[in-house]
């Protein structure tokens, strides 16, 4: 072989390589210092929201009813209290809706493969395909109409728990720090204190 001829299959072993490099270390730069994907997990009681759309566009499910007299009302602040989410435990939240209705916690294997997610909060009634004016029980299979998360639109899940209450929409800086969080959907009324 010629010095010329042996340039292309150096430059497609260097490519390989510089490939293969990528791929091992893409998942330590997930957001969450010194921790594996797995103990993320752990930490987040089962609940993997790497793939979470922490922000939102602002719209709410068709039918879902604005809450007639909420603790929290548009533009108040309050402090989180759970911790569902990397950073938001503490964090200062500005409430940019306040609806009435029932929330679930559910099960569910993303339409994208991976494993199966654990007790997700939050859905709520609006957000399950060709839901009626009855609550779902714990147990009851539905389909997903919500886009929290990468492959949660369209999955099968199972209800955990249920609970009527008044949901939130928020606004929020993670106390981890990074960017404002905006028109984050939900966070019941329990999950909120007042400054």
């Amino acid at each position: 072989m010629t010095t010329n001829s042996k340039k292309p299959i150096l430059l497609l072993i260097t490519a390989m390589l510089l490939l293969l490099g990528a791929c091992s270390n893409n998942g330590g730069d997930m957001g969450h210092e010194g921790g594996s994907d797995q103990e993320m997990k752990e930490d987040m009681d089962g609940m993997d929201h790497g793939d979470m759309n922490h922000s939102s566009s602002g719209e709410v499910p068709e039918g879902l009813k604005e809450a007639a007299d909420p603790t929290y009302i548009v533009g108040s602040k309050a402090i989180i209290q759970d911790d569902h989410m990397e950073g938001m435990k503490g964090a200062e939240a500005t409430v940019t809706g306040a609806y009435d209705t029932f929330v679930y916690t559910v099960t569910y294997t993303p339409t994208t493969g991976g494993e199966k997610v654990k007790d997700h909060k939050w859905v709520i009634h609006e957000e399950i395909e060709d839901h009626g004016e009855e609550p779902y029980e714990s147990g009851d299979e539905v389909v997903l109409n919500a886009e929290h998360m990468k492959g949660m639109e369209g999955a099968a899940a199972t209800i955990d728990s249920v609970e009527k209450t008044t949901v939130y929409m928020v606004d929020f800086t993670p106390v981890t720090g990074g960017e404002e969080v905006k028109d984050h959907k939900w966070v019941t009324e329990s999950e909120l204190s007042p400054e």
